[in-house]
């Protein structure tokens, strides 16, 4: 009999056959994802054989229930994330944060905010005994879009949530996950602190890097509808902007329109102005790319109601070693721009004060000097006071440009005098009348200047009021707020231009302007000789005596009645300056007495610009003389 002899090549296939096997079963090994999954179908089955059981107990026919095949449908469309449908969050229920300031509703699908109120604001008048809500009834959708590794596309805002409220001190901590299995999970983390507006907002994941594709970012989608919360919408409308900043520091918004679009890239924040309230979403990581979209839901003021703009920013959230780790912050809140400044983020550029000269104006002198009238005395009073303060510090350019005026109405006799002599020859009497101005020591141009110099302060003015915060709500004499129209009267019709209502303090304005107008413009043209080869200017003026002040009657209907204020007490202290100045300081026989006295003196060297000018003079007569001789 053969002796059985111990073969090596045996052992080694054994051994490697085993560790194939291993290998094998280690590869199939099923996911954490799969594991849940496989555990709560295993659950639905023994709680589907318990009702198969008590129904046999019954003696009745079985019932086939249908959550076995709910989970087999739930697998097929959400892949991966099946499990977060399975847990007893997923239901359509909310979680609360707030504090002093605002209140937040948190909702379990989608785990983002769904309603957030202002508790300190009220819509439309005071006592209306409705709270300004930014978001509420679907206006808002804050959306993530999901590209797994077994082929589903998924959006955020169609899955549930797992809610985790906890506390640390005076902040709440709202966690919301969206879970592929206990370790694997989309989470969104918001923090808000105690009497602050803005809240801490960051997006992680954990353990997805095997179920999402990677290769490129999440795309996240933040939609707003903007509701109307002041008594005049077209006003609202026309204040209620998509501001955003990029590139380190610009700033930039869309227009007003219908459909407006903008690509940024490096994208800071992104800010959905209402006006006088703002929703904004920050990132200390700046997005790559932005594109921006804004448009126009008021097509008439009488019919469309209830929104204002639709806004929408689509951003890009990059991985970073297979994961998620976005730092951001949400801000719902008043368009404050002392508030927004104190967060130190640039949210204060959203604020519309005017752009160069004009910004720095209300930034440097007008905010802070009406913020501390406000403080001791009642807004309506603090904006007649502020208009007084004004009017006092443009006091001396309003003299000069008088006076300016009085000079040119002594020397009137005497152009007119030579424009007789030369009335044949324009260019010849432009010189002469130059000569005349310069004997004197007159500068034409010295009543346009004041003008000028008082227009940054106009301007700048004009975007300050419809900022102010500070006047909203706000009453004065028969106004209830000063930061909307002032209506005493409501129209049984409508007018096109004008509105449907009658407001005071335009009509007062309007009467200041048209006496302030014909004083001015009847001095201008008795100061100023009618130049031949121009345009009858006199009856261009005295139309604008009574276009402008029209104007003003119909742009200023429905728009804010301090604004209007100003411009009244602003153009009744006018011409009260006017006629002191008139009868009081300028004495015409003294400035007649002062010229004569120039005109004995040498001539003023001409400056470069009059030189320049009496060149451009003689080579134009030059010129007329050689196509003369032709």
């Amino acid at each position: 009999m053969e002796e059985k002899k111990f073969d090596p090549n045996s052992l080694i296939g054994f051994v490697l056959i085993f560790g194939i096997l291993l290998w094998i079963m280690y590869q199939n090994k099923p996911s954490d994802a799969e594991l849940a999954a496989e555990k709560a179908k295993k659950e639905l089955v023994v709680k589907d054989a318990k009702v198969q059981e008590s129904a046999a107990k019954l003696s009745v026919a079985p019932v086939a229930t249908t959550d076995t095949l709910k989970l087999a449908q739930l697998q097929k469309s959400l892949g991966s994330f099946a499990y977060s449908a399975t847990l007893p969050s997923a239901k359509d229920e909310y979680t609360t944060i707030e504090n002093k300031l605002v209140k937040l509703k948190i909702a379990n699908k989608g785990g983002y905010i769904v309603e957030a109120t202002l508790k300190n604001f009220e819509r439309f008048k005071k006592g209306s005994g409705q709270l300004v809500q930014l978001v509420k009834d679907n206006n808002a959708q804050f959306n993530l879009q999901l590209v797994t590794n077994d082929n589903h596309t998924l959006n955020t805002k169609e899955l549930y949530f797992e809610p985790t409220l906890a506390k640390n001190g005076e902040d709440q901590i709202l966690t919301m996950r969206l879970k592929a299995a206990d370790n694997a999970y989309l989470e969104y983390k918001y923090v808000l602190k105690a009497n602050d507006y803005m809240l801490d907002f960051d997006i992680q994941t954990q353990g997805l890097n095997n179920i999402l594709k990677t290769t490129k970012p999440l795309q996240l989608e933040w939609n707003l509808k903007t509701y109307t919360n002041e008594k005049s919408i077209t006003y609202e409308n026309r204040y209620s902007e998509l501001y955003f900043e990029y590139e380190e520091g610009k700033k930039d918004y869309l227009g007003q329109g219908n459909d407006k679009t903008e690509t940024a890239e490096d994208v800071s924040y992104v800010a959905y102005k209402q006006h006088f309230f703002s929703s904004i979403l920050l990132s200390s990581t700046p997005f790559k790319t932005a594109e921006l979209y804004s448009n126009n839901l008021v097509k008439d003021a009488n019919v469309d109601t209830t929104y204002t703009k639709q806004f929408k920013a689509v951003m890009p959230l990059a991985f970073k070693n297979g994961e998620i780790d976005q730092k951001m912050n949400w801000y719902y809140g008043p368009t404050d721009y002392k508030l927004l400044k104190s967060y130190d983020k640039h949210l204060e550029d959203i604020v519309a004060l005017g752009w160069g000269i004009f910004g720095w104006i209300n930034r440097n002198a007008f905010i802070p000097m009406y913020g501390f009238l406000s403080m001791f005395i009642s807004q309506g009073w603090a904006i007649v006071l502020f208009t007084i303060l004004v009017k006092l510090v443009m006091s001396p350019i309003t003299y000069k440009s008088f006076l300016s005026q009085a000079k040119m109405k002594v020397l009137r006799p005497e152009i007119t005098e030579i424009g007789e002599k030369f009335k044949d020859e324009p260019m010849k009497k432009q010189q002469e009348t130059m000569k005349l101005y310069n004997k004197a020591g007159v500068n034409p141009m010295a009543g346009c200047v004041p003008g000028l110099l008082q227009m940054p302060v106009f301007y700048a003015l004009f975007q300050f009021f419809p900022s102010a915060l500070e006047l909203r709500q706000k009453g004065f004499l028969w106004a209830d707020d000063l930061s909307s129209f002032d209506a005493i009267y409501k129209l049984p019709f409508h007018i096109p231009a004008y509105g449907d209502h009658i407001s005071l303090f335009p009509i007062l304005a309007s009467i200041a302007i048209f006496f302030y107008m014909r004083m001015t413009t009847g001095d201008q043209q008795m100061a100023t000789p009618q130049q031949e080869g121009m345009p009858d200017m006199a009856k261009m003026m005295k139309i604008m005596v009574y276009i402008s002040p029209l104007m003003m009657l119909l742009f200023f209907n429905s728009y804010a009645s301090g604004l209007s204020l100003y411009y009244f007490i602003s153009n009744t202290i006018t011409i009260g300056i006017m006629l002191v100045i008139k009868n009081y300081i300028i004495d015409s026989d003294k400035i007649h007495a002062q010229i004569q006295e120039n005109k004995k003196k040498e001539p003023k060297k001409q400056s470069k610009f009059q030189q320049k000018l009496q060149e451009a003079m003689a080579q134009q007569e030059a010129i007329k003389a050689q196509n003369k001789k032709k």
